[in-house]
């Protein structure tokens, strides 16, 4: 019952059109480092942001490439702007 599940969180819902499945590595990489951001304070504040950030990018990246429908490449695409637009304001840009 629960691999059944979890075979079915891995494919998407609904699966015909899948817009949400369980989160990927990346995904998990930029929640954990937003945990720890909010967290935190100082320098550990700064790596979890950093760490946010790249997971993001990540994940991003590939949904854009590789999402299996317009839905899915699309957020890809948002999120990597999102991520853009947050390291150009922090480098001043």
């Amino acid at each position: 019952m629960i691999s059944d599940r979890w075979r079915r969180g891995k494919r998407g819902w609904p699966a015909g059109f899948p817009l949400a499945q369980l989160p990927n590595a990346p995904l998990w990489v930029a929640l954990g480092g937003l945990l720890i951001a909010v967290m935190t304070d100082g320098s550990v504040h700064a790596y979890g942001r950093a760490a946010f950030y790249a997971g993001l990018a990540a994940w991003a990246w590939e949904e854009l490439v590789s999402g299996v429908n317009w839905v899915r490449r699309t957020l890809g695409a948002l999120g990597l702007i999102y991520v853009l637009v947050k390291l150009a304001a922090a480098l001043g840009a």
